[in-house]
């Protein structure tokens, strides 16, 4: 999981959280005055609103979402709603440019969970967030964390880096890096919180290896996928890195071993205690 924080006495920060598609997301809006402009609240009812449209539509949870019907067969995909055709057409990209890595079915039927989660946080933080700080009138920078998966903005003329830190899988309440971002996104994926929940698509079997996957990109739904096709790829398979074009991200695996690269540069940091306590570069 990642971590919004930072050392700066101002802006001042105000944070509104909401729980949408069985997570906590909030959303933090960092001002001079410490209070939500009109404008401010509008866009994040707006963004709250939209994430809770895409739960309806999509959520393997509700036995009336669109996912749900159309894998009891009583709705064809073409009928459904038009987000659901786009993201088939996206996660079937995103098959073929992680070399299998990703896959959206399960079981036989068409499950997009692992791809909607990010594509829906960025839409919906682009459509309704960004605009805030793009004016750079009185919001100096904005964000949203999706259970610990984030899209970052900052106005063009702030002074402002958002700090980030990557929690230590294997020891709680710790965190092992920490990245220094203007503007961008951070997911991160692995078996330390939740167990191993992502399956191989090649195999069908739960991917193990790999801890802990944190990857950083311009585009939140970029980094969500390629933070779970590392975890498929596992610790020691790293050639996707090479033509991912992320930014930069950190693998913790199993045994302790990391892994960090900063564009298609990989370097390795072996031991058991794989603490980094330097941050790196600002990440823009």
């Amino acid at each position: 999981m990642t971590r919004i924080g930072s050392d700066r006495l101002t802006p001042r920060r105000i944070v509104r959280v909401e729980e949408i598609m069985g997570m906590p997301i909030s959303i933090h809006v960092l001002n001079d005055s410490g209070a939500l402009s009109g404008t401010s609240q509008r866009a994040i009812d707006g963004c709250f609103a939209e994430l809770r449209d895409i739960d309806r539509v999509f959520s393997t949870y509700r036995e009336d979402s669109d996912i749900r019907r159309i894998a009891r067969g009583e709705l064809d995909l073409a009928d459904a709603d038009p987000r659901v055709a786009e993201v088939a057409a996206a996660c079937r990209a995103a098959r073929i440019e992680t070399g299998g890595l990703f896959g959206a079915h399960w079981k036989g039927w068409f499950d997009p969970t692992g791809y909607v989660k990010g594509w829906s946080v960025e839409n919906a933080a682009r459509r309704h967030l960004a605009p805030l700080v793009a004016r750079a009138i009185d919001d100096v920078a904005v964000g949203i964390n999706a259970g610990g998966d984030m899209q970052l903005f900052t106005a063009p003329t702030a002074d402002w880096r958002w700090t980030v830190g990557i929690a230590d899988p294997s020891r709680p309440g710790e965190i092992v890096a920490q990245l220094e971002i203007v503007e961008g996104a951070v997911a991160t994926s692995g078996s330390a919180e939740r167990g191993h929940h992502i399956v191989d698509p090649r195999t069908g079997d739960p991917a193990v290896g790999v801890a802990s996957a944190s990857v950083v990109d311009g585009s939140l739904a970029r980094a969500d996928l390629w933070a779970t096709a590392a975890v498929v790829a596992g610790f020691d398979d790293r050639s996707w890195i090479a033509h991912a074009g992320t930014r930069t991200g950190i693998l913790i695996a199993d045994d302790g071993r990391v892994a960090r690269w900063l564009g298609g540069t990989g370097v390795d940091v072996v031991g058991a205690d794989p603490t980094l306590t330097s941050a790196p570069a600002p990440v823009p």
